[in-house]
């Protein structure tokens, strides 16, 4: 497979026209486009979430990280 990088205008019609060079031959091909938005509608998207949004309201217990271990069972437990 190989690739061709061509720059073109859309046009109003919102269609391109290529003319490929001459070592290309007939057949089927995939085309990519690949455009920049307007300015105005960039500005329009979301923005993106910020991290570290609760730095310093959560904290984790000091023994977080300790294996967990298995209480037996009492007759206060249900049953599975």
């Amino acid at each position: 497979m190989y690739a061709i990088e061509i720059e073109t205008e859309i046009d109003h019609h919102r269609e391109i026209h290529l003319k490929l060079p001459a070592h290309v031959r007939a057949g089927k091909a995939r085309v990519v486009v690949l455009y920049e938005e307007p300015r105005d509608t960039a500005d329009a998207r979301p923005k993106p979430v910020r991290l570290g949004l609760f730095r310093g309201q959560i904290q984790m217990s000091d023994d977080f990280d300790r294996p967990l271990t298995i209480a037996a069972a009492s007759s206060d437990a249900p049953d599975r």
